[in-house]
C-alpha cells in the first residue's frame, strides 16, 4: 500500500500523537509498504529515513498564505506518488486532505487520539476514523459522529521502533520511589499527585517523587510542589528520550489523570513491571486490562491516591502481586498487533 501520515511535527519531544504516527509509519515501511509522512519535520527524521519512511516537509501553522501553500503541495504530492491512503493524524492536517478528498482516489482515515477535544467533531467526514481505545466510541457516537465509519485500534508501545538499540543510563532514584511520566498538563493530574504525596509524606519520610515531563503548566506544578512540606523529595526530571531507566527504577508508577485517551505510557510501565496505580477514567483502564494489572483509583481525588500509594508502599507482597500481574498478557500491547489492525483499517476504507 501506499500510505502518507499527515502530522503538525516529527520531534521527540513527549508527545503521544507523534510517537504513535512514527511507530506505525516505520513498522508500515519495515513490512513492505510505501510510506511517506508530511510534517514540518524534528528529530524523529532520522529514524524514520532509516526505515525507509520519505519525509516531506510541509508547515501546517494556521496562516492563509502558509495553508494555501501545504494544500498546493500535499495535492503535488498524492497526485506524483499514487497515494492511496492519507492517515490524518491531527486536525489541520485532517481539514487540509478533507479539502482534497472529493473525487479523488484515495482514502482518508483519522486518528482522534484527544476525543474529548471539540475540535476532533471536524474529523467525521473520514472514509473511517479510529479511535485509541474502545471505551471512547460510545461517547463519539453521542456526539454525532457516524458508528458505521468508526474503528478502534488500540495503542501499543512494546517494541517501539523508537527505542530499538537506543543506549540507555540507568538512573539512581532514592527509594522508595513513586515516579510518574507524562506531559506537564493540568488534565495529567500532577497537581493531585503532589497533594497525594504531601499527603503521605509524614509516614514515608524517605520517599521521594520523580516527576518526569515537560509542558506548559509546568510552573503552577513547581510552585505547589514548593509549597508542599515535601518540597525536598519532589523532583522535577524535564522531558527524557526514553522512560524505561525511570520505570525500571520506579518503586510505584503512578498516572493521575482527568483525561486519557488510552495512555502509552502504562503500556511501558507494565512493560517494565510496575507496581501501577493509575485513574479510572476514559480509556486508561484498557491497557491495564481492565485493572487486572494495575490499581485504579477515582480521579481528582488525591486521598484516594494517596491511600492506593500507601496500601502498596505498605504492603510489598501485594506490591509484587502487582508488578507480576503486569507482565502478564503483554503480547497485545505489541507495535504489531497495532499496525495488523490499522492495515485492516485502511483496507476497509478501501472497498467503501
Amino acid at each position: 500500500m501506499r500510505i502518507l501520515h499527515v502530522l503538525n511535527h516529527a520531534d521527540r519531544i513527549g508527545n503521544g500523537i507523534v510517537n504513535v504516527a512514527v511507530d506505525l509509519a516505520c513498522v508500515q515501511a519495515r513490512d513492505g509498504h510505501d510510506v511517506w509522512m508530511a510534517s514540518t519535520g524534528g528529530a524523529y527524521e532520522a529514524l524514520l529515513s532509516r526505515y525507509g519512511v520519505r519525509h516531506v516537509r510541509m508547515d501546517q501553522a494556521r496562516r492563509p498564505m502558509t495553508l494555501l501553500r501545504a494544500i498546493i503541495n500535499l495535492r503535488a504530492l498524492l497526485r506524483r506518488e499514487r497515494i492511496e491512503i492519507v492517515h490524518a493524524h491531527m486536525v489541520t492536517g485532517y481539514v487540509l486532505a478533507r479539502l482534497l478528498r472529493p473525487f479523488a482516489s484515495w482514502r482518508l482515515v483519522a486518528s482522534v487520539h484527544n476525543e474529548w477535544q471539540r475540535s476532533s467533531n471536524l474529523m467525521r467526514g473520514a472514509d473511517r476514523i479510529i479511535t485509541v481505545s474502545e471505551e471512547a466510541i460510545g461517547r463519539m457516537v453521542a456526539r454525532g459522529m457516524p458508528r458505521s465509519r468508526l474503528r478502534a485500534v488500540r495503542n501499543s508501545a512494546i517494541g517501539s521502533p523508537r527505542f530499538e538499540g537506543a543506549a540507555e543510563t540507568a538512573v539512581t532514584l532514592r527509594q522508595p520511589s513513586v515516579v510518574t511520566i507524562a506531559g506537564m498538563y493540568e488534565r495529567k493530574g500532577i497537581a493531585d499527585l503532589i497533594a497525594a504525596f504531601n499527603v503521605l509524606g509524614p509516614r514515608y519520610v524517605d520517599a521521594h517523587l520523580y516527576i518526569v515531563g515537560e509542558g506548559p503548566d509546568r510552573p503552577r506544578f513547581a510552585a505547589l510542589a514548593r509549597a508542599s512540606a515535601a518540597r525536598d523529595r519532589i523532583h522535577f526530571e524535564g522531558f527524557q528520550p526514553s522512560p524505561y531507566p525511570y520505570l525500571r527504577a520506579a518503586t510505584l508508577f503512578v498516572l493521575a489523570s482527568h483525561a486519557e485517551p488510552f495512555g502509552l505510557v502504562l503500556a511501558e510501565a507494565r512493560d517494565c513491571g510496575c507496581a501501577i496505580i493509575a485513574t479510572n477514567v476514559d480509556g486508561a483502564p484498557e491497557p491495564l486490562d481492565g485493572g487486572r494489572a494495575g490499581l485504579l483509583v477515582p480521579p481528582h481525588d488525591p486521598e484516594a491516591l494517596a491511600s492506593a500509594m500507601t496500601r502498596l508502599l505498605d504492603d510489598p507482597a501485594e506490591r509484587d502481586r502487582w508488578r507480576a500481574a503486569a507482565r502478564e498478557n503483554l503480547e497485545w500491547l505489541r507495535i504489531d498487533r497495532q499496525h495488523e489492525e490499522t492495515l485492516a483499517v485502511y483496507r476497509d476504507a478501501r472497498t467503501s
